[in-house]
């Protein structure tokens, strides 16, 4: 599985809808419910559906529970439906993506820790935006490019914890 192109196909809800912590939550909860259903109950079908029919399936069965999760938004959080918008849509992207992504062997284990990593940056994306715009009244922390130069920080602090590979003791001698 390339990370990439799965961060690429998560980027739009990431960004778009975390606004606030409350967006964030409810659509890194969305992004994980509509994938760990859309993965199930492919499942069955992955045996017996091969080529353009099991994508058909995996289109048509995305795209009811795209349609399932708007509704549901809507008759019980219409204020936080209408704020989301399209985002939760799109998710449908993401699904589609991690399912021609992720390998046979494996498949639920990549699954779990790309979703927690994705929960996670949801909420911390989202904390900090809200933080950064009614903490420090910085007014681009909710728009969507305030959101991606956040996001560009949180993974450059993360790539500046992360331990690296250890330096070879042989470096520079001969």
């Amino acid at each position: 599985m390339t990370r990439s192109y799965l961060l690429v196909a998560s980027l739009a809800p990431l960004l778009g809808a975390t606004r606030t912590f409350m967006q964030a939550a409810v659509i890194g909860i969305s992004m994980l419910l509509l994938t760990v259903l859309h993965q199930t109950l492919l499942h069955p079908l992955r045996p017996r559906l091969d080529g353009a029919m099991y994508g058909l399936a995996s289109l048509l069965l995305v795209a009811a529970l795209a349609c399932c999760l708007q509704l549901a938004l809507r008759a019980w959080a219409l204020p936080l439906a209408l704020a989301l918008g399209d985002f939760p849509a799109l998710i449908c992207v993401q699904c589609l993506a991690m399912d021609r992504l992720l390998p046979e062997q494996g498949r639920w284990r990549q699954l779990s820790v790309h979703l927690a990593g994705l929960l996670g940056l949801c909420l911390l994306l989202g904390a900090s935006r809200q933080w950064l715009e009614n903490g420090l009244n910085l007014h681009i922390a909710s728009l969507a490019p305030g959101a991606l130069l956040l996001l560009g920080l949180l993974l450059a602090l993360y790539n500046r914890l992360r331990p690296g590979p250890a330096p070879s003791r042989r470096q520079g001698k001969r």
